[in-house]
């Protein structure tokens, strides 16, 4: 007689992520046993309001609480709340339908090498406006243990690794705010991860202060310049640079005052061409050459950094989409993805992804 073998649970979970970028609340949802299981589902990208933008950018770089920020991450999280409810009924979903939501909040300050990380978001809170059990401060058990904090991505992109046939090793690069790697040739132990340098966050002040445009449309700007040697030699001599992986860093890492006085098209090119040799230095780290790239987050968008990567690498570059995921999505689902793990008690983190002393789960449960 043959015993009936218990199947595991397969949860519907959302993922709520505001990068540093700010832009807006990325919504996505899965269904995932928080292991292998992946099956992506419906996505909706909700844009900040110009005046929550403002009243919660004041806050990058705080590093203490006050009414100030108590009254952004109350705001926050409503706008996030509100989201949600615009999702569930985009896909004409209750809330009794989804088992946990994902809740990243959004980064003030996150300073590992000093023990500090902070992102704002009340997750009792928004699981007292949707009905429905959330997990957020997903980074904190890293730090707190010797972790960078960052990327936590990587796990979520390895378990979409699994099932394909992707040549290995494949390196999965997210370019948000910050831009991250994750190297894969193994198995979830065997990741490598870190934050390359910067992403689109630099290129995207640049062009509001300057047009008014939220960010630099087909690399149109940076297209009519050409990038300044001198100052990216500077700035790729970084100590971050020098620093083993893994790595992460804040947005604001970078003083980009050198250029204050560059023309737009100058400033511009300089700024994309530092995100593209920055993620180039990052290959130093890795045993061996990955055999493809795949590009997620906002960067994959824009032309001139794409033909700059596969100019440098000399290997295939391509969007995320040329593998049938959804590189405006990706992020949202891995914080679902690993919403769904810290109920399952599953690690987010391990030693070559984040550097904490061994592999940890991360994220406080906030229960309807």
């Amino acid at each position: 007689m043959t015993l009936p073998t218990t199947l595991p649970k397969i949860y519907k979970a959302l993922g709520l992520m505001s990068g540093t970028s700010l832009d807006g609340v990325d919504v996505a949802l899965i269904e995932t046993d928080g292991q292998g299981t992946v099956i992506p589902h419906g996505f909706l990208y909700v844009p900040y309001s110009d005046d929550l933008r403002a009243r919660v950018k004041t806050h990058f770089g705080t590093k203490e609480k006050s009414p100030e920020t108590d009254a952004a991450e109350r705001e926050l999280t409503l706008f996030h709340a509100e989201a949600v409810r615009k999702f569930l009924k985009q896909e004409n979903l209750d809330k009794t339908d989804i088992d946990v939501v994902g809740f990243h909040g959004q980064t003030l300050y996150h300073d590992p090498d000093h023990g500090f990380t902070w992102q704002i978001g009340d997750g009792a809170l928004l699981s007292a406006e949707t009905g429905i059990t959330v997990v957020n401060d997903f980074r904190t058990n890293d730090v707190t243990n010797g972790g960078q904090g960052a990327p936590l991505i990587p796990v979520y992109h390895y378990a979409r690794t699994r099932s394909s046939n992707l040549k290995r090793p494949v390196a999965i690069l997210n370019i948000g705010g910050v831009s991250n790697v994750t190297y894969i040739d193994g198995n979830e132990d065997d990741l490598i991860a870190f934050d390359c340098g910067p992403g689109n966050a630099l290129i995207d002040d640049l062009i509001l202060n300057a047009t008014g445009e939220r960010f630099d449309r087909d690399a149109g700007w940076a297209r009519q310049g050409k990038a300044d040697r001198d100052v990216l030699d500077r700035w790729l001599a970084h100590d971050y640079f020098k620093k083993p992986a893994p790595k992460s860093l804040d947005r604001d890492a970078w003083n980009v005052k050198t250029i204050s006085n560059f023309e737009l098209p100058t400033a511009a090119a300089t700024l994309t061409s530092f995100t593209v040799e920055a993620i180039v230095k990052g290959t130093e780290h890795f045993p061996e050459v990955p055999k493809e790239w795949y590009v997620t987050g906002g960067g994959r968008l824009n032309p001139a950094i794409m033909d700059g990567l596969k100019n440098a690498l000399k290997v295939p570059v391509y969007p995320v989409e040329q593998i049938g995921w959804d590189g405006d999505a990706l992020e949202a689902e891995g914080f679902a993805y690993m919403a769904v793990r810290k109920l399952l008690d599953l690690p987010i983190s391990f030693p070559k992804t984040t550097g904490c002393k061994s592999p940890l789960t991360g994220g406080k449960i906030h229960a309807k």
